[in-house]
């Protein structure tokens, strides 16, 4: 007779098979052993009591990762109590599931994060816990299902899909990562879930719409934390060796990127302007669109936007996060009269020099120096049209010029070492004073040369800033900044930067005939050169034959 059909016993049944009815559960749970931490396979500063029930992570913010001892069953809820949240770090629990048996893994093997290091390896799935939820005494409780979906629920509510496609046709260790914020987890005695009925997951699949926290930010601010504390403990120690003085062993960091901003920052900043909603697929927002963060890996389509415009003789404020890795490449910025809001995510370009074949007004600057953490770097638009920025206060002079005559978005592109971007806020400053030579109270970066203005003298500046075209070529500009200089009593007006040669020039694109051929010609080599009258980028200059 063929028996390849018949029912197993329940003690016979593998983890992995899902218990047919409650009776069938109760059995297996009955049967089972309580799981508990596997006592070899742990991260190097994770701790365990004598029961292998409670898990301590000793030092630091990392190295917490640890596995059940047993496989779990399909629907078995792994139940976690959160013993003690240590707040200061960014980021709280992590926890999934693998296919890997721990039993396997040497110490070696574990790194010192579940997220990214073990999810980016086939057969691990786990996420963060929204650090709303790690409550010191709440009881996370998590499982999955016969469908590959892992649900959890706090203090026995609501379930919330977390996640999908879990491979369940083998055997699966539960995988907790006692990071960031949570210190110490007890795992509880193990419950059976219910099936979820079609309402209830319903309403579990609305709770995913929630936003993940960016694992690499969390990971990025927690050590540039822990190296804040090393360096303030060594500087306490070192304090304390010098006689009669005392030393403050409290006066060490609390919490990430919350040291005092570099001089020049004004100590009151509106805050009104943020983040456009419409960003490239490869950023994540914070919940209240101040921070932007690029997501983990590849991170191409990174363009992020102003959502309001910034107003003419307004500052803007941002602080760069630093990787601190050897990556290539940085930040990008950029101005343009395009509302985002008209713009869809998959119009988003990987490189912003896509956008100048649009119908908009886009400028793009990508000269930016070696930026370090904390860098705060400010942008103004001058009534005039140029762009000045600065870094830590001190001003650095002329990005670009732009016509002001329409409405001004601000956008960035986020790249290689720089992996983090906060709008501060802005300040909206006093009419500033522009001397002949293009620079504010004719600052250092005042022209050298017999030009009478100055452009951006940045080393590869030539090469960075891009500006699309009028879509006609000779046509002079709408509204330009400032009105052209009156004619003097030669045929063809003086030559706006000699005053003394005759004008037989044209500048292309703008049009605008300003210019003797020699003032033309030395004008077009310089960085970022300028139409004197509209302040648009020179692409040429052609002298003009008369009969």
């Amino acid at each position: 007779a063929d028996t390849s059909h018949q029912p197993r016993s329940v003690s016979s049944r593998p983890y992995y098979s899902l218990p047919n009815s409650s009776h069938e559960r109760r059995s297996v749970l009955a049967m089972a052993e309580p799981p508990r931490f596997h006592s070899q396979a742990k991260g190097k500063n994770v701790r365990l009591d004598a029961h292998s029930r409670r898990a301590t992570r000793r030092n630091s913010f990392c190295n917490g990762v640890t596995f059940t001892n047993r496989p779990i069953h399909l629907y078995e809820k792994v139940r976690l109590k959160l013993v003690a949240v240590h707040h200061g770090w960014s980021g709280a629990l992590r926890f999934g599931f693998t296919i890997h048996d721990p039993s396997q893994m040497s110490s070696e093997e574990i790194p010192k994060y579940a997220c990214p290091d073990l999810v980016t390896r086939p057969g691990y799935w786990a996420k963060a816990l929204p650090e709303r939820f790690a409550v010191r005494d709440n009881i996370l409780a998590f499982w999955v299902d016969r469908h590959g979906r892992v649900f959890y629920s706090i203090n026995d509510e609501e379930p919330i899909l977390f996640h999908c496609g879990i491979k369940v046709s083998g055997p699966l260790w539960a995988l907790i990562d006692v990071y960031g914020i949570t210190h110490e987890v007890q795992i509880l005695d193990s419950m059976f879930a219910e099936t979820m009925s079609t309402a209830r997951l319903s309403s579990a699949r609305l709770s995913t719409c929630l936003p993940q926290s960016n694992h690499d930010s969390a990971n990025f601010n927690n050590n540039e934390l822990e190296n804040n504390q090393v360096v303030a403990k060594i500087a306490n120690l070192n304090l304390s060796r010098v006689p009669g003085l005392g030393t403050d062993n409290h006066i060490i960091p609390c919490c990430p990127n919350r040291r005092q901003h570099a001089q020049g920052v004004p100590a009151f900043l509106d805050t009104d302007l943020r983040f456009h909603p419409t960003r490239g697929p490869d950023i994540t927002f914070s919940q209240d669109r101040m921070v932007a963060c690029t997501n983990w890996q590849e991170s191409n389509r990174t363009l992020v936007f102003s959502d309001r415009p910034l107003h003419i003789g307004e500052s803007l404020f941002v602080e760069v996060g630093h990787l601190g890795l050897p990556y290539y490449g940085a930040l990008s910025f950029g101005i343009t009269s395009c509302d985002p809001s008209t713009l869809r995510t998959n119009e988003l370009p990987a490189d912003p020099d896509f956008l100048l074949d649009r119908k908009e007004y886009w400028v793009v600057y990508r000269a930016f120096p070696v930026l370090n953490n904390g860098d705060i770097l400010s942008f103004m638009v001058l009534p005039n049209g140029e762009v000045h920025h600065g870094v830590n206060g001190a001003s650095r002079g002329m990005l670009m010029c732009v016509d002001t005559s329409q409405s001004l978005w601000v956008f960035f592109t986020i790249h290689g070492v720089i992996n983090q971007l906060k709008i501060l806020g802005t300040v909206q400053s006093s009419p500033v004073t522009v001397s002949p030579s293009g620079s504010p109270g004719g600052s250092q970066y005042d022209s050298d040369s017999d030009m009478a203005f100055s452009v951006n003298r940045s080393s590869s500046a030539s090469e960075s800033s891009l500006v699309t075209a009028p879509s006609s070529p000779l046509s002079p500009p709408i509204s330009p900044v400032f009105s052209p200089p009156e004619p003097s009593s030669s045929k063809n007006g003086e030559c706006t930067v000699c005053f003394d040669s005759e004008v037989d020039t044209v500048i292309y694109t703008c049009g605008h005939m300003c210019l003797c051929n020699t003032c033309g010609l030395k004008l077009k080599k310089q960085l970022n050169a300028c139409c004197p009258i509209c302040r648009r980028v020179i692409k040429d200059v052609i002298k003009i034959y008369r009969p």
